[in-house]
């Protein structure tokens, strides 16, 4: 089911639902699921609202960053590890994920555990699946998340998450849930609400299943040397790390990369006045989970240093928040100029950025895809 019209509630959420309904129906979903559940959900309009603040898309890499790699959750990571370190080690066996990963998860999306969201997740998926941003994806979500309900006999009082329906203690998305979930405790059920083991367990799996390589890291911060180019940067420029060895990228000890045969991308989530990344093969995958390069380098750090590992060499500079208004003047401006960024959309993606560094070129400044003042004063506009 597909919406091509905003609702806001009232009659049109509820002749929404009625569709909704006839598509469980069509899915084999009980009807005793379908009245109890389906027929009682509710609009939320902070879902919506929500929806359109992702932190990912809005906040300076600072800030995102300062809010998820805290002491306290490198503390509570490494006490974690003590409490469940035979389960991890059998983890790591089976799926070649080590428990610093899986634990960095887990801190990252619910403070290992003790906050998994307090929204009721049928009344977040079917406002979200009556909204045409992603209706069709949403009524996916909002099925899958009925049959869960069906098979495990969840009560819908209990089935609570985020704004956008992710659950539990690893935050699973509905059809994550149902193809990744495992019975991690041996009990006959998959409740990623109650049983820390089936989380942590799910995770290992989930990780493994998008293609986790065992025995190498997520990625690492580099220094970059001052005469970088930055002909090579983000995604879209996985090389060797032989070739990133010989443009002189180096580790934050100052010793040069291993060359083992590795491929890397260069990532600077606060451009050239902050951190450098090499993200690996894992890095990619921690994208599969949640695409942000934020988040990813957040799981990474997060994971090395409940592992034992320092602070970043390079702090991440204080910058303004991004406005999605300004970005997409900016992506305007550079597709009236001739640099191609795509559609204007105030998220600053790949096209964004390569289309930034060619304007940056242009211009004579220094070209690292960050939209810092000196681009906004070439490009003629406020920054704010």
């Amino acid at each position: 089911m597909t919406s091509s019209s905003a609702f806001a509630g009232g009659d049109e959420f509820s002749q929404c639902v009625i569709k909704l309904q006839d598509t469980a129906r069509q899915q084999g979903i009980s009807e005793q699921i379908i009245t109890t559940s389906l027929a009682q959900v509710k609009y939320v309009d902070k879902v919506i609202a929500l929806d359109g603040q992702q932190p990912e898309f809005s906040t300076s890499f600072a800030d995102y960053f300062g809010k998820r790699v805290t002491p306290w959750r490198v503390e509570q990571g490494r006490k974690y590890f003590a409490i469940h370190r035979q389960l991890l080690n059998q983890l790591t066996v089976q799926y070649g994920v080590p428990g610093q990963y899986i634990l960095a998860f887990w801190g990252l999306e619910t403070n290992f555990g003790s906050y998994k969201g307090s929204m009721p997740v049928l009344d977040s998926l079917a406002t979200l699946a009556c909204h045409p941003r992603r209706a069709e994806y949403f009524t996916t979500e909002l099925m899958q998340a009925l049959k869960l309900q069906q098979k495990y006999q969840f009560n819908s009082r209990d089935m609570v998450g985020s704004w956008a329906g992710a659950m539990g203690h690893t935050q699973f998305m509905p059809t994550t849930y149902a193809n990744y979930a495992v019975d991690g405790d041996g009990d006959g059920k998959v409740d990623l609400w109650n049983s820390v083991a089936d989380g942590l367990t799910s995770a290992a799996n989930f990780l493994q299943s998008l293609g986790w390589k065992a025995n190498e890291r997520w990625g690492r911060e580099v220094i970059i040397p001052q005469n970088y180019t930055y002909e090579y940067l983000g995604s879209k420029d996985v090389l060797g790390l032989d070739k990133w060895a010989s443009l002189d990228i180096r580790q934050v000890n100052n010793t040069p990369l291993s060359v083992a045969d590795m491929q890397a991308a260069l990532y600077l989530p606060a451009g050239h006045t902050g951190p450098a990344f090499l993200g690996y093969h894992n890095f990619d995958v921690i994208m599969r989970w949640n695409r942000s390069e934020f988040y990813a380098i957040s799981v990474g750090h997060l994971a090395d240093r409940i592992n034992g590992a320092s602070e970043l060499k390079v702090t991440a500079p204080i910058q303004a928040r991004f406005n999605r208004s300004v970005i997409k003047t900016m992506q305007a401006k550079l597709n009236q100029l001739g640099f191609d960024v795509g559609e204007p959309d105030g998220v600053l993606g790949r096209n964004s950025i390569t289309g930034l560094q060619a304007f940056q070129r242009s211009k004579g400044l220094i070209a690292d895809g960050y939209p810092g003042q000196s681009t906004f004063d070439a490009l003629g506009l406020p920054k704010s």
